[in-house]
């Protein structure tokens, strides 16, 4: 973005009476390679690149975005943004000093999420590089056992030159690249069919293939899905649920998580609202949102207002400490900004999103946690769900369940799911374990689909209501 045209813009929108102007260029070039059926079924390579500007009027956002980069074309997205508002500012602008008289943008800054050092780039590389952990995952899942039906695996990679500038002289260059690898495996016993996966990732480019292994993905995998294949269904009802490490954790990501940003708290459209310093959980209880956090897929070194990321503690021993925040939504709420605001590409303003979320480690071992149950269930794995922002209300598929009897693990169960509302939730969490990982994903809200972490040690809910047959 030449500085010059960038000038012109904020004169375009701050003659039409706006309070804040913002540029977000971008340039993604985003490749994937997929196998299926023993052979390569995918293999797209592509660039985008296009330019978004928002204007703030207070809180109001007006946001637009091209591809044409001239100045012609971005000084009519600005008017055509502002339009009907530019006829009313001109007049009480006038005789007042041009924007550009006297501004000064900061001295840019260039900023990389990744390890630059060992960074091995996949615009250059090329996709040959991937087809080696391709065949190894299929042929190992296929090892496991003559049930396994179909292996699918995919590696993506996308690459990222983010330019932001804004009103108030920011000038930032931010490099961002990701790598995933995602593992799904089909059994079948003639009758049934079901299926699993593993899909890590992380902030890099080719240099991570080395820290993945493609057998032990897929025989994990594969052991799931045949072991699962071969269970029977819980008899559902209100019953205690020990909840798995990892991925588990995308329930309170999606219950609570989602409630806790402010483009929820601001619209009045959260079960948390108002309740900054209450106790929403028992002492137990501990939870983060960092984007700091090197190397981890959901981590970025500065938000997409150009704020750095920060380790925001939102839950502090059962007591509610913070929203994660945005440039409007801390504005309307009064609260600080967390460098929170995230959007998935120059097609979105953006908004309050989460990080990496996870429930933090606590001091409770599995083997109690298994041992305080009558009956009950031990969901090793969660899967996908569905959840409503507003009320908290969640419905989450248990991809490895056993029921819990006499304080011990018996049979395999599948067909489990999990249903309830978040906060409610949230106080009935007894027991927190020390063993926490982290998942990779993605969320989708207002501001498109981004790249997240979720996260929990293995912890235990005294009453959930558990659907089954």
């Amino acid at each position: 973005m030449n500085p010059e045209i960038a000038v012109k813009i904020f004169e375009a929108g701050k003659s039409a009476g706006a309070d804040f102007v913002e540029i977000f260029e971008e340039e993604t070039r985003g490749s994937a390679l997929g196998l299926k059926d023993r052979k390569i079924e995918t293999a797209t390579a592509g660039t985008e690149y296009g330019i978004g500007i928002r204007l703030l009027y207070g809180t109001e956002v007006l946001y637009g975005f091209t591809s044409d980069d001239s100045e012609e074309a971005l000084i009519k997205l600005v008017r055509t943004l502002a339009f009907g508002r530019i006829a009313a500012s001109s007049a009480q602008n006038a005789g007042l000093a041009s924007v550009a008289e006297g501004f000064e943008f900061a001295p840019q800054k260039r900023v990389a999420d990744y390890n630059v050092s060992a960074f091995k780039d996949p615009r250059i590389l090329g996709q040959a590089v991937k087809q080696d952990f391709l065949f190894r995952a299929d042929e190992s899942a296929r090892k496991v056992s003559s049930k396994v039906v179909q292996v699918g695996v995919t590696v993506t990679d996308s690459c990222s030159t983010i330019t932001l500038m804004n009103s108030e002289g920011l000038n930032l260059v931010m490099d961002r690249a990701r790598f995933r690898v995602n593992v799904t495996v089909t059994a079948s016993d003639g009758t049934e069919r079901l299926t699993t996966h593993e899909s890590p990732g992380a902030l890099g480019g080719y240099e991570l293939l080395e820290n993945y292994s493609p057998e032990a993905l897929a025989r994990s995998s594969a052991e799931r899905v045949v072991r699962m294949l071969d269970a029977g269904y819980i008899k559902g009802g209100q019953m205690p649920v020990v909840m798995g490490n990892g991925f588990g954790g995308v329930i309170f990501h999606e219950a609570c998580g989602h409630p806790l940003e402010t483009e929820a708290v601001r619209r009045n459209a959260s079960p948390f609202c108002g309740k900054l310093g209450q106790a929403i959980g028992q002492p137990c209880l501990t939870a983060i949102d960092d984007g700091t956090m090197d190397g981890v897929w959901g981590s970025l070194k500065y938000d997409d207002e150009g704020l750095p990321t920060e380790r925001t503690v939102l839950i502090e021993n059962g007591i509610l400490k913070s929203y994660m925040s945005d440039r409007v939504g801390a504005a309307e709420i009064g609260v600080a900004r967390t460098g929170s605001a995230r959007r998935e590409s120059y097609k979105y303003a953006p908004v309050s999103r989460m990080r990496n979320t996870f429930i933090a480690p606590g001091k409770d071992s599995f083997d109690s946690m298994i041992a305080s149950m009558d009956y009950g269930l031990y969901a090793a794995r969660m899967a996908g769900g569905s959840v409503n922002p507003a009320t908290g209300e969640f419905n989450f598929a248990v991809d490895e369940g056993y029921v819990v009897r006499n304080g011990k693990i018996c049979e395999p169960v599948r067909g489990a799911t999990l249903i309830g509302k978040g906060h409610e939730i949230m106080p009935r969490i007894s027991m927190v374990g020390s063993d926490l990982e982290l998942a990779a994903g993605v969320c989708g809200a207002s501001s498109g689909h981004v790249p997240v972490t979720v996260g929990q040690p293995t912890i235990k809910v005294d009453q959930i209501l558990v659907g089954g047959r």
